[in-house]
């Protein structure tokens, strides 16, 4: 691939992950609720779906779903409810339970499958891949792996820049309210609500999206 491929390829990425979504919703409401290293987690599994997505693209199955809008509408109905129950936990936790834990404990561990999970539940990843790699992969010039490689490194780094620092902040901003005082436990339980209103919010707008292709598909 040329450097003019390339950057082009990097500002279609950054402008979808700029856009508020899941992924983004799951790497903030876990650096807020468990610090810098369960994000970073959440973002190694946002990273890792992204790669099986990219390879499941060159498989054809991002083609097998748009050609059967009900699979479609059912991943969507699927990572609407997995993001509802997500933020009916974090709406019913108390700050007690938000305490920081060792990196290689649960929270990272759920953190990293949840995102990934998250991720490949998002059926419009693999709309994007099956619209994207054509326009970007060219057999014809031979090395397709590195060519697959090229756009999974760059997938990447834009969702490591921008969802890890992201996660910084939110992190930051976790370690600021503190829970030492009965203030902090207040504001520490505000903002495990607040956190847990963004996923429902998500939620709802994803089960949105999921009875608007559904009309869309009886539609047509």
């Amino acid at each position: 691939m040329n450097p003019a491929d390339l950057t082009l390829y990097f500002a279609l990425v950054l402008g979808i992950v700029l856009i508020p979504g899941m992924d983004m919703a799951f790497v903030v409401g876990h650096s807020l609720t468990g610090g810098l290293r369960a994000g970073l987690a959440a973002l190694g599994g946002v990273v890792a779906g992204a790669f099986c997505h990219l390879a499941m693209g060159a498989m054809g199955l991002a083609l097998l779903l748009r050609t059967l809008p009900g699979a479609f509408t059912i991943m969507l109905v699927a990572g609407a409810i997995y993001l509802g129950w997500l933020g009916w936990g974090l709406m019913r936790a108390e700050p007690s339970a938000t305490q920081a834990r060792p990196a290689n404990g649960p929270r990272a561990h759920s953190a990293f499958f949840g995102a990934m999970l998250t991720n490949l539940l998002n059926p419009k990843a693999y709309l994007f891949s099956l619209a994207v790699l054509p326009q970007f992969v060219h057999p014809e010039r031979g090395g397709l792996a590195l060519q697959l490689g090229a756009i999974g490194i760059v997938t990447a780094a834009t969702q490591i820049g921008v969802y890890g620092g992201l996660a910084w902040l939110a992190a930051g901003g976790r370690r600021r309210l503190g829970t030492a005082d009965a203030a902090g436990l207040r504001r520490q339980r505000l903002l495990l609500r607040g956190v847990g209103l963004l996923l429902w919010v998500t939620a709802l707008y994803t089960a949105w999206q999921a009875w608007h292709q559904a009309g869309m598909a009886a539609l047509g």
